[in-house]
């Protein structure tokens, strides 16, 4: 099995309920090693940047609101097969089809407020990495 990196986000719905550290716990002990880690408050720019590949989407303004409203977590995991293991951990993106024992399951509140997102291939895992950050941020 192939050690990888992966990019993970604690959205403003699950930190606002303080769920950071459940959320990151759940990661870890799912055999993910958190590799970087800070707190953030995205701007409006910084939103619409990370997001800019839902741009054309009827969400994308809701999305982009939501994602400025509080403070994000942003971190790099690492382990094997991380991309695949992070999205497993995560469930699927409406709770209500989500996994037992999920994050999503546990914490996400609906469609809209799912408490946490993922890279969902190698190439995107890369940009989102380097969206946040630099090389000497990440320690592992």
């Amino acid at each position: 099995m192939a050690i990888e990196r992966t990019f993970s986000m604690i959205k403003p719905d699950a930190t606002r309920r303080n769920l950071t550290g459940a959320i990151t716990k759940m990661l870890e002990e799912g055999g993910l090693r958190v590799v970087a880690s800070k707190r953030v408050w995205m701007s409006r720019r910084e939103a619409e940047g990370f997001y800019a590949v839902h741009k054309e989407r009827p969400f994308f303004g809701e999305l982009v609101e939501s994602m400025s409203a509080g403070p994000t977590i942003v971190q790099v995991l690492e382990g094997e097969n991380a991309i695949s293991r992070n999205r497993e951990l995560m469930g699927a993106t409406n709770p209500a089809q989500a996994a037992e024992g999920t994050i999503r399951k546990v914490h996400a509140l609906s469609i809209g407020e799912n408490s946490v997102h993922g890279s969902d291939a190698a190439e995107t895992a890369k940009e989102e990495i380097a969206y946040w950050f630099s090389e000497t941020e990440i320690v592992g």
